[in-house]
């Protein structure tokens, strides 16, 4: 309560409205939509070649999954076949009944990789995409997903993915970033932290990929799976007799890409309107009518 409290307070002090989260998914066996939001200088900046007539499909992609007690988070994006719209968080702490998304999308950015250390420290990383990949970043949390803060991981904006990244405690961790090619001093970059994710320091530059030590593997109870009869990806559990079973599913058609609807339309034709009436007209005139007889002055005694 406390950070939305202070979100709230730092984007009005830049005379920025927070937008309204959206409403919580209730799943109750029919696949949910994840509703895009398609803006039109989203049309604009993006390039998009999207009509009123023939608007454009916009997909939501999920690539991560990490769970610990009831709580399960999964992490993709929204993206039209040409272009990235938005990152997409969402998170269940009952099991998969009930979905929030507990940070704000990220305008053309994309989530890729989660990893819990414990049940309260988590980390996803992620990067803008447009032409390039670019920025690569960290969402945190140390509240067990139900708050989360976006860390940069290079010091300067620039090309840039995470291509693997491992946390060994709380606090200590590394990741590989590929800056691609004709990057300064070799396009492969190996970080480090101490703090969590909160900032990190460049350990080695080169052109050779880094080898980094595998992390632990996440639950084998669960799984993302696309499922091609509802065509969604499905949230799936592994029961104990091996079989896996859906608790969740989230359709891949996410909505529509398309500008406002600016059609020209004829304005409905004007009500008659009646004169007024003539006995309801009081009439001032100025000066003497020229038909007006002219008063005769009285002669003085």
């Amino acid at each position: 309560m406390r950070a939305a409290v202070a979100m709230i307070l730092t984007m009005a002090a830049f005379g920025q409205a927070p937008e309204p989260a959206p409403a919580p998914l209730v799943y109750a066996g029919k696949p949910l939509r994840v509703e895009a939001v398609c803006t039109e200088d989203d049309i604009q900046s993006l390039g998009l070649g999207c009509t009123v007539e023939q608007p454009c499909a916009i997909y939501l992609e999920l690539s991560t999954i990490e769970t610990g007690a009831n709580r399960i988070v999964v992490a993709g994006n929204l993206h039209t076949e040409t272009a990235t719209l938005s990152s997409v968080l969402l998170m269940s702490e009952d099991g998969g009944v009930t979905w929030t998304e507990p940070h704000p999308r990220i305008k053309n950015g994309s989530l890729e990789q989660a990893q819990f250390f414990d049940l309260q420290t988590g980390w996803i990383s992620g990067q803008m995409v447009g032409a390039l990949a670019r920025d690569p970043f960290f969402l945190l949390t140390t509240d067990g997903g139900k708050t989360w803060r976006q860390r940069a991981v290079m010091s300067e904006p620039g090309p840039g993915s995470v291509e693997q990244f491992g946390f060994e405690s709380a606090t200590a961790g590394t990741v590989f970033v590929d800056r691609g090619p004709g990057a300064e001093g070799g396009r492969y970059a190996l970080l480090e932290t101490r703090t969590g994710g909160e900032s990190w320091s460049i350990r080695t530059v080169g052109r050779e990929k880094p080898v980094l030590a595998k992390r632990p593997a996440g639950s084998a109870a669960w799984r993302l799976q696309p499922h091609a009869p509802t065509k969604s990806y499905q949230v799936q559990r592994k029961e104990a007799n091996g079989r896996w079973v859906a608790v969740a599913s989230f359709l891949v058609n996410a909505g529509a890409c398309k500008p406002k609807d600016t059609e020209l339309r004829e304005p409905p034709p004007e009500e008659p309107t009646a004169a007024p009436a003539t006995d309801a007209v009081e009439v001032f005139q100025v000066g003497t009518p020229k038909n007006a007889k002219k008063a005769t002055p009285k002669k003085k005694p």
